[in-house]
């Protein structure tokens, strides 16, 4: 493995904090990967919590299976993950992948999946409702491709600590990761659980800095070691 840059040693050492606190976060919630795929789709703008109910709905109704959603009337599948919450918008969004799924795939993950990253991730993003976001999760938490995720806490927490800007966008936080870090499915796994732990817990809308466990890298000298790589 070749020798991190100083940005890299920066978020491993981060990386090795978080996990210090929160433990390996065993992240994405899911029996299997077409699960998984479902609950990316519908954790968009929601809680987990609220998104394992309708996940359970679906599994009650025999339905996490892609020929079954598929054949479902678009209201039964609405009413079904209701708990989701916009769940009219989410219904037409799980069939749009739903639909490239058995139409294009026959219904099967792996050969969707077998596609190299850039090609899966073009696909994904192909179908209406689906953003970075969500296709970059499917990707790493589903197909177990490395590709970097970033979502509202990752952001939170890189602006404050002065790794980006406030106008920082999606591809250039991503590739903030992907060019310091080595490509490895596992590390941006947890290391993305743990930035949620941490917005969860401490890097809110009203930061709790005091009690972070990243206030220790929440320091000028920090930052200067930081600027000072070209």
């Amino acid at each position: 493995m070749k020798k991190l840059s100083r940005t890299g040693e920066f978020f491993m050492n981060m990386y090795a904090t978080m996990r210090g606190a929160f433990g390996h976060r065993n992240w994405w919630p899911g029996d299997t990967p077409f699960e998984v795929c479902v609950g990316a789709v519908l954790t968009q703008n929601t809680s987990w919590k609220n998104v394992a109910k309708a996940i359970a709905n679906l599994a009650n109704h025999g339905a996490l299976d892609p020929f079954t959603l598929c054949k479902m009337p678009l209201d039964e599948l609405a009413e079904l993950i209701r708990p989701s919450g916009y769940y009219n918008v989410k219904a037409r969004r799980l069939r749009n992948f739903i639909v490239l799924l058995v139409e294009k795939y026959g219904g099967d993950l792996d050969a969707l999946f077998s596609l190299p990253v850039t090609d899966l991730r073009e696909e994904l993003l192909s179908v209406r409702g689906i953003g970075k976001e969500t296709a970059d999760s499917i990707i790493l938490y589903a197909a177990h491709k490395p590709i970097f995720v970033v979502d509202a806490y990752t952001k939170r927490v890189l602006v404050r600590h002065g790794l980006v800007d406030e106008d920082a966008d999606y591809d250039a936080m991503q590739e903030l990761f992907h060019f310091h870090l080595p490509p490895d499915v596992a590390l941006y796994n947890d290391f993305h659980a743990q930035f949620v732990a941490v917005g969860h817990h401490y890097c809110k809308k009203e930061p709790r800095c005091r009690q972070c466990p990243l206030g220790i890298y929440h320091s000028e000298a920090a930052l200067r070691r930081l600027a000072g790589e070209s």
